[in-house]
């Protein structure tokens, strides 16, 4: 059985794998001739709140490719314990796709079921996003050898996931944040220990916008304080998208910036309205890459005896 909770838990050569079976799907769905690869497969989506993209990506795929889908109610851990739910669960499904608030508790759910558990984000980590960007990219460049990331913004999920990206692949990342919303110097060190790649942190960015590749935002720090909302805009206005910007970058670049966007704060509707912003493009390529993990996932649990 094998869980898909972090890039980390994949070496480059898989990883690479993943992104060229994406590749297959991609080219099997324009045709028409979905693999049925997940036949008579149970899987299950545990969503909470609004985000549909991975949901419906996740329900869309699956059926394509002949599992049952059916989604579970609720949110991680609020019902029940834990090892509770991922009991009954296990009796009735080939692999768990979950969001959770909490990566901690995902995890726990893993450890403690005998079926295969997908990570569709959490506080920590978004890995299926970050795998369909890398496949989009990919098909865009050819390659992702040399490739230079500018992520502007505090260390969400997806910046997160971007630093294991980085650690997995000959890339280079650099987040661009205000000082105090930087990765700290030891989860730095952590990410950097082993890298295949390249990790870096700057105040100020403007001088790498010619240099780099994808320029990538997310969205500001949340609160529901009035006096710190007021704090976060003053320190994040600075690293505001804007077309200007996107226009600084190299003719072969493009802008990605993750949806949900706020227009206003993360990035300018200049910016959102610019040939260079691929975002639409990009979020396509989340159903080729959380294909390929279905498959990944269910064909290790084959291995391992379970069906």
């Amino acid at each position: 059985m094998r869980d898909f909770i972090t890039l980390l838990d994949y070496s480059p050569v898989e990883l690479t794998a993943l992104l060229d079976r994406a590749d297959e799907l991609a080219a099997a769905w324009h045709e028409g001739k979905m693999p049925r690869s997940l036949e008579g497969r149970q899987v299950g989506l545990w969503f909470y709140g609004q985000g549909f993209r991975n949901r419906v990506a996740f329900e869309i795929g699956a059926r394509a490719m002949g599992a049952s889908v059916s989604y579970i109610p609720g949110e991680l851990g609020i019902q029940e314990p834990l090892e509770d739910m991922g009991g009954y669960l296990d009796n009735w499904y080939d692999v768990l796709v979950a969001r959770a608030r909490d990566h901690d508790q995902l995890c726990a759910l893993a450890d403690g079921m005998s079926v295969p558990v997908v990570n569709a984000r959490t506080d920590r980590g978004h890995p299926c996003e970050i795998l369909g960007d890398l496949q989009y990219i990919r098909r865009c460049r050819g390659t992702l050898e040399g490739l230079e990331v500018l992520f502007y913004g505090e260390v969400t999920n997806l910046c997160a996931s971007w630093f294991e990206a980085a650690a997995r692949f000959p890339i280079r990342v650099t987040q661009v944040a205000p000082p105090d919303w930087l990765v700290t110097p030891e989860r730095l060190v952590q990410y950097k220990a082993t890298a295949v790649g390249d990790i870096r942190t700057r105040e100020e960015g403007s001088d790498l916008l010619d240099r780099a590749d994808v320029l990538y935002t997310d969205c500001w720090p949340r609160t529901a304080e009035e006096s710190e909302k007021a704090r976060i805009a003053a320190s994040f206005l600075p690293c505001q998208i804007t077309a200007e910007m996107v226009s600084r970058l190299h003719e072969e670049a493009f802008f990605l910036p993750c949806p949900p966007v706020t227009r206003g704060q993360e990035v300018s509707d200049e910016a959102m309205q610019s040939p260079r912003c691929r975002n639409r493009e990009a979020k396509a390529f989340l159903l080729h890459a959380q294909n390929a993990v279905l498959e990944k996932v269910l064909a290790a649990g084959e291995s391992d005896g379970r069906r």
